[in-house]
């Protein structure tokens, strides 16, 4: 008589193994994707911490860095990151213009006040006008491109990294590292920093303040430009793509402190997290709850946000 043999059955893995796994891939992700937000909003904070006046076309501006980039890497073939060389420059431009431009004259005729609401109002209107202008344009349609990093993931172990949120993380850090480098090292860097804290001293001082104000936009428009040539790989190009990038990044400037560079960071990477590991518990919805919920808590204890100071704007 044979015996029955016995093979080895599947490894049943302990429940607290496949949470915690969970959990830490829940991590990974919303970190990457939290350094995206994070980016996202580094140009806006760097805006309101030299020219003191909020950006509401901000998000725009990011939309057309991603059409940018989108009909560059489709007519061209070339590498998105590759694109950042064309994409960046562009952008710079059309924010240095169109702060010279739009909101310079604001400025001048309102020189005594700190925080003219004008520009508000008329960042709304750049707003409404860029998103219908490409809405005419280009359509309605969301449009995708394939890039050679599209879909493409690196694994560690168990755990699954996307390349391009990797990509986009490492090209953050890059960015935050080179601004602060520049704002602190260089002339033009001290300049700016100079404004930030009294024009009026730094115009008694032989500094050009406007001409640092269109610098200062040009350079948080070139970020948003980074940021669009960051997320094309993986993300949908459509007309009012901006308006989700705004809300997040005026929730993230605000949460770590206007102004703050390791504030956007931080703040970016924390509103990642909360998307990222509360929606393998909860649905999408309760995780936009939770982010206005910890936003309104931070605020309740710290006014001026986890990195912000309190000073007379």
């Amino acid at each position: 008589m044979r015996e029955r043999s016995h093979a080895p059955g599947p490894t049943i893995q302990n429940p607290c193994e496949v949470i915690m796994d969970v959990i830490i891939q829940s991590i990974i992700n919303g970190t990457l994707t939290g350094s995206i937000y994070g980016l996202a909003a580094l140009g806006l904070t760097l805006i309101f911490g030299v020219i003191k006046v909020i950006n509401f076309a901000h998000g725009s501006l990011l939309m057309v860095g991603m059409y940018a980039a989108y009909w560059l890497v489709t007519l061209t073939g070339v590498n998105p990151y590759v694109a950042l060389i064309v994409v960046v420059p562009l952008l710079f431009f059309f924010g240095y213009f169109m702060q010279a431009i739009v909101i310079k004259p604001i400025l001048v005729q309102q020189a005594d006040v700190r925080e003219p609401s004008e520009v508000i109002i008329v960042t709304s209107g750049v707003w409404y006008i860029l998103d219908n202008l490409t809405l005419m344009v280009f359509g309605a349609e969301y449009r995708v491109v394939n890039t050679t990093v599209s879909g493409t993931s690196f694994s560690l172990g168990d755990l699954i990294i996307s390349a391009p949120k990797f990509y986009g993380f490492v090209i953050t850090i890059i960015t935050a590292v080179a601004l602060v480098w520049f704002l602190k090292y260089t002339k033009l860097g001290k300049a700016i920093r100079a404004a930030s804290l009294d024009r009026v001293a730094a115009s008694l001082m032989g500094i050009n303040q406007y001409r640092v104000y269109n610098i200062a936009f040009g350079i948080g428009t070139a970020i948003a430009g980074i940021v669009g040539c960051v997320l094309i790989p993986f993300y949908y190009v459509f007309p009012t793509v901006g308006v989700i990038f705004d809300v997040k990044c005026f929730i993230i400037v605000v949460l770590g402190g206007l102004g703050s560079i390791p504030g956007a960071l931080i703040g970016g990477v924390i509103v990642g997290l909360i998307e990222s590991i509360g929606a393998q518990f909860m649905a999408s919805t309760w995780t936009e709850l939770i982010v206005y919920v910890v936003f309104l808590a931070v605020l309740f204890v710290r006014p001026a946000g986890l990195f912000g100071e309190k000073r007379d704007w």
